[in-house]
């Protein structure tokens, strides 16, 4: 959750303190590149030193970081707020890739794990649905600082408590392969990232477009994308978790060109516009968590929770590019050129799918496998073809 409060907490408190939105955007940026930049070196930690250290430190590292800002007061120069964001975002416990690095290892059957990564995105969305609106509410209610201090609390408890938990405290990294060029050595988890970067800019570009062409209702539509993208989540993982291929992966990543293209007519009438964009971020969970359970497949052995950290930051990056390419062609001509933008990035993403991955999937990598030796005999059989 407080991953989903940080940037629109910073954005706003660093306006409170500055008084400036141009300085508001700085610091928020300064948070984005941090955490693209930080994710993949502290999952290579964790893959080095195990998961309880690294998370325990960086929890305690970014929360004293948020409490600091919370506390500043107003009138606070620039830079300090850079720096303090830069360390928030570099700081971030990679929980999420932690925690995607155990689902292969506790479930026995493929369709299984595809399940629990399908679950996985699903949770994740819903707090992108309800984080935003928690923090914009802390912070009309008792302050921007308050609604910092908040999370700055929740990332402390709650990364101790998972790292904590048996099942991360147990879990030990596997021999490294004999590369060691990280998780990106793999030609496979190269295309994962490519996709990703591109499925970022369909995010990036989707949200300045509707942004520009709805005006006020652009909060309420935003909110009916990811409540679609949770709805497609909570399907996929009814129905099996989904993709488990090459094949399957494009469908859903043209499907998420085709339905971004087709916001094309949602400024014609509010109605269309919120069927449409709920029908469109449907296909986002499904396609994070087919990405997931790949990741775990393509890894190289002892670069799991690297894998996994990379995903997220191709993600970041490609919606940084998207806003602002999207911004820049919205400027030049009008928001339809950012849904045109988004359209061709999300088909573009399916052609890459398509090509480069292979529609039968591979056994999993001993980067997936890697857990106490407690935990080795009792999955062995996860290593079967799927």
């Amino acid at each position: 959750m407080p991953l989903a409060t940080f940037g629109i907490g910073l954005l706003v408190h660093a306006h409170h303190l500055t008084g400036s939105y141009a300085a508001a955007g700085a610091v928020s940026g300064a948070l984005a590149v941090a955490q693209g930049a930080g994710g993949p070196l502290l999952g290579r930690l964790v893959d080095r030193r195990g998961q309880t250290q690294p998370l325990l430190g960086a929890a305690l590292v970014s929360g004293a970081a948020l409490t600091v800002v919370a506390t500043l007061p107003v009138g606070t120069p620039l830079p300090p707020l850079l720096l303090l964001a830069a360390v928030i975002g570099f700081a971030t416990p990679p929980v999420g890739a932690c925690m995607r690095t155990l689902i292969p290892l506790r479930f026995e059957a493929p369709s299984a794990i595809r399940r629990a990564y399908a679950a996985d995105a699903t949770a994740t969305e819903l707090t992108w649905v309800f984080g935003p609106p928690l923090a914009l509410a802390l912070g009309a209610a008792a302050g921007s600082g308050a609604a910092l201090l908040f999370a700055a609390a929740v990332v402390a408890v709650a990364t101790t408590l998972f790292a904590l938990a048996p099942a991360s405290r147990t879990w030990r990294p596997g021999a490294a392969g004999p590369r060691r060029a990280g998780a990106l050595s793999a030609p496979a988890m190269r295309t994962l990232v490519a996709v990703l970067v591109a499925v970022g800019v369909v995010f990036g570009a989707t949200e300045v477009g509707v942004a520009a062409a709805a005006g006020p209702s652009a909060g309420l539509l935003l909110g009916l994308w990811g409540v679609g993208s949770l709805a497609g989540g909570v399907v996929a993982t009814r129905l099996g978790g989904g993709a488990a291929a090459g094949r399957g992966f494009a469908l859903l990543l043209g499907g998420l060109g085709a339905g971004h293209l087709a916001l094309l007519a949602g400024p014609l009438s509010l109605t269309v516009f919120a069927l449409v964009i709920a029908a469109a971020g449907s296909m986002i969970a499904p396609i994070l968590a087919s990405a997931y359970d790949m990741a775990a497949t393509a890894a190289p052995a002892g670069t799991a929770t690297e894998a996994f950290s990379w995903l997220a930051t191709a993600t970041a990056v490609g919606s940084a590019l998207g806003a602002a390419a999207g911004g820049a062609l919205t400027d030049a001509t009008t928001p339809s050129a950012a849904f045109v933008l988004a359209g061709a990035a999300g088909l573009l993403a399916a052609a890459t799918a398509l090509a480069r991955i292979p529609a039968r999937r591979p056994a999993l990598t001993a980067a997936a496998l890697t857990t106490a030796p407690a935990h080795a005999d009792r999955h062995s059989a996860v290593a079967a073809p799927r």
